[in-house]
């Protein structure tokens, strides 16, 4: 069986995502998130911490974060520079997943709309 890292490294880079046919370029993230076993940080919030954390609450954590950060990686590295630089302060892949499902979905759905008008005017 293949390490995580191992996978990650051998992964060929595709177009980067410049705003446009944003659900595409979604599902092919979200696929190599769920082929790294990385995606369930997108919907799993982060572990609450206490003063009182057992080493399996600790390492519970520690996994969530490293994989929280490895998964805003993957995602970051699937834009073109000048979005990277837009989204790269974000520090959490969730806000960063809804963000982008925020801005370009609703995008996507204007073209669509658009290029549907244009069509049937034709």
């Amino acid at each position: 069986m293949t390490s995580i890292k191992d996978m990650a490294t051998n992964i060929i880079k595709l177009d980067c995502f410049d705003g446009g046919h944003f659900l595409r370029r979604k599902k092919w993230v979200h696929f190599l998130l769920t082929s790294l076993y990385l995606v369930y940080v997108i919907n799993t919030p982060k572990p609450d911490e206490s003063k009182n954390e057992t080493m399996d609450q600790l390492r519970r954590t520690q996994k969530w974060e490293t994989y929280d950060y490895t998964c805003r990686g993957h995602i970051l590295n699937a834009m073109e520079d000048i979005l990277f630089d837009l989204y790269y302060n974000i520090k959490s892949t969730k806000e960063l997943w809804e963000k982008l499902e925020t801005r370009y979905m609703k995008e996507d759905a204007t073209s669509k709309k658009f290029l549907v008008s244009n069509f049937s005017t034709f």
